[in-house]
C-alpha cells in the first residue's frame, strides 16, 4: 500500500509538471516535481517517526542516526 501511494504521488506529480513544463519551461517542470516528492518523502518519513514513537522506541535526529550507522 505504501509503495502504491508512493507511486502515485509520483505520477501524479510528473502529470501536472509535464503540464507546467508545457506553459513555463523545462526547469519550472523540474522544480516542480522535486517539490512534490520531497514533500511526500518527508511526510512519509515523519509518519515513520510518529509510528516509531508510539511503539516506544527511541527516537534519534539524522545526526545520531548517521553516526549509528557509520559504527
Amino acid at each position: 500500500m505504501k509503495s502504491m501511494k508512493q507511486n502515485l504521488v509520483i505520477l501524479v506529480a510528473i502529470v501536472i509538471g509535464s503540464v507546467i513544463g508545457v506553459f513555463k519551461g523545462h526547469e519550472a517542470k523540474q522544480k516542480f516535481i522535486f517539490k512534490w516528492v520531497s514533500d511526500a518523502d518527508e511526510k512519509q518519513h515523519l509518519s515513520e517517526l510518529k509510528k516509531e514513537k508510539r511503539a516506544g522506541k527511541l527516537l534519534l535526529d539524522d545526526i545520531e542516526m548517521a553516526a549509528f550507522h557509520k559504527a
